[in-house]
């Protein structure tokens, strides 16, 4: 433990691209090209309430974790909702902001938000928290959090002094089905009658669908997606969203072999489209636009259609983002995500973990019930 040092990274660049990558292999949201873009088009910033604050532990001279953080001056795009904390903090006159978050911002997606290369990663958790805890007390921030990590991080995290927090997603898993036709095979009756009868209104809405990814997705076609981002954006919540058109291009320039993009058209017009991300395993549906409100396009576009991807490319789960009750009939099963939450105060942390303790009792028993509304014949 006592070889053990760190270092705070006021930007992604600070850090070889491929040493970074070396430790967040695989999920395209720790990706060092992601997390670049974030910054160097401002949608991450002090001035957008998410200043980078990254975290690297050396052994000596030795890279042996990483976490991607940020200084956070409020709880926006964070998915993990902490608004009534903050709101008790004000009530009683003290500041819940700045807190330290460790997460992919505006994304939901779970996966390892510390990477450790360690022989004893039990001592690396220690230091961090430790250090972590004893920073903000310095600092004068209200706590640390580290948001969607996985179900073992959560474990180590909360064995020193983290309070663990689930929420419910829903994720479609590929079970080596030969096509579509072979997943709806495994619904009931109803179930699959109602699927095919919204997907065949996209036809008789003369729509087709055409998929485009690598060196198909071209500056214009990203241009345009952005287009369709922030038009939806403004239209549900009065701005353009999280991200710029700069970020998008970004994006396109280092990390197109990581993007998939369906395009909606009718009448050789694209009308709506969705941006997906993939790793090895995985497809990502992260965003939609659509110029028009059209019966069922939304359907289709964000989830049958990302379906039909994973059986074509043979990958193995379907993560179509947060929430969305709607999506268990469409054979979405709901699955735990988990975050670890430390704050400071000694009057606030044991009534926010009482908190946590009754919260985890009502979401297994909601994640139970949507088991049960899954649409498959075997469902239990």
């Amino acid at each position: 433990m006592t070889a053990l040092r760190h270092r705070w990274l006021a930007s992604i660049s600070e850090i070889d691209a491929d040493v970074w990558q070396s430790f967040f292999a695989d999920n395209p949201f720790t990706d060092h090209a992601f997390l670049f873009a974030l910054e160097q088009s401002q949608c991450v910033s002090a001035a957008t309430g998410w200043q980078p604050y990254h975290l690297a532990v050396y052994q000596n001279d030795t890279l042996v974790a990483l976490a991607p953080g940020y200084l956070k001056s409020h709880s926006y795009g964070e998915y993990v909702f902490d608004w009534a904390w903050a709101e008790a903090y004000q009530q009683h006159g003290l500041d819940y902001y700045p807190k330290w978050l460790c997460g992919a911002p505006f994304s939901p997606i779970e996966g390892p938000r510390i990477a450790v290369d360690y022989a004893q990663p039990e001592q690396i958790y220690q230091y961090i928290t430790a250090l972590l805890t004893a920073h903000c007390q310095q600092q004068g921030w209200s706590g640390w959090h580290i948001n969607f990590c996985t179900q073992q991080q959560a474990s180590h995290l909360t064995a020193q002094q983290g309070m663990h927090r689930i929420g419910v997603q829903f994720q479609w898993q590929n079970q080596g089905y030969a096509d579509f036709d072979d997943f709806l095979a495994q619904l009931t009756a109803r179930k699959r009658k109602a699927l095919k009868k919204e997907r065949s209104k996209i036809a008789q809405q003369n729509i087709t669908i055409k998929w485009l990814q690598g060196e198909q997705i071209t500056l214009a076609v990203m241009s345009q997606f952005c287009e369709f981002y922030q038009r939806t954006y403004l239209k549900r919540s009065g701005h353009l969203g999280y991200l710029s058109h700069d970020f998008f291009v970004l994006l396109h320039a280092l990390m197109a072999d990581k993007l998939v993009i369906m395009h909606a058209i009718r009448d050789g017009e694209v009308i709506a489209a969705t941006l997906s991300f993939k790793s090895n395993n995985t497809l990502y549906g992260r965003y939609w636009g659509a110029l028009e409100e059209v019966d069922c396009l939304h359907f289709e576009l964000c989830y049958y259609q990302g379906i039909e991807y994973c059986i074509n490319q043979q990958l193995s789960c379907f993560h179509s983002g947060a929430q969305g009750e709607h999506k268990i009939a469409r054979g979405f099963a709901p699955v735990f995500t988990h975050s670890v939450h430390h704050v400071l105060d000694a009057d606030f942390s044991p009534a926010i973990a009482d908190y946590l303790q009754r919260e985890q009792q009502h979401l297994r028993i909601y994640h139970r019930q949507c088991t049960e509304l899954l649409p498959f014949k075997n469902a239990v």
